[in-house]
């Protein structure tokens, strides 16, 4: 064998084993290739009905916030009827029931006043100091000093 033979049989050895190792690299690819396949085509499965369920979830959580909507629209017309209510009796009422109860105390005033039979002694607060917590008539403070 000349030395060209001994080449051209390493040659063709390495490409042997260069095959080799390629083919298992592609085989161990195709198995991951048909792995990945098989996990989109479940997860596909599973999210279509999970969309599905989003979907009304979504369509329902509208419909209540319309409605919430139309209460809340509600409940403010009835907040400014309330409010000009109260106004309208304010006004109609305010002012004769104040005339009323002006009327009513100036009476109590005036036939209270009639039945004591002296005029009641007003306390100025000059008449009474404080000390200790306590308090001194006038005529005591006089008495000491």
């Amino acid at each position: 064998m000349s030395g060209g033979e001994v080449a051209g049989i390493l040659v063709a050895v390495f490409w042997a084993i260069l095959v080799s190792f390629l083919a298992v690299a592609l085989a161990r690819l195709a198995q991951t290739l048909r792995a990945t396949t098989k996990l989109v085509a479940d997860v596909t499965d599973q999210a279509v009905p999970l969309l599905a369920d989003a979907s009304r979830a979504v369509r329902s959580a509208q419909t209540q916030i319309e409605r919430v909507d139309a209460i809340a629209s509600d409940v403010q017309e009835v907040t400014s009827n309330a409010s000009a209510l109260s106004t309208t009796v304010a006004s109609t009422f305010g002012g004769p029931l104040v005339k009323v109860a002006a009327f009513g105390y100036g009476v109590r005033r005036a036939l209270g006043g009639r039945k004591d039979e002296g005029p009641a002694r007003e306390t100025r607060r000059d008449d009474r100091a404080v000390v200790v917590g306590r308090t001194v008539p006038a005529d005591r403070r006089r008495k000491r000093k």
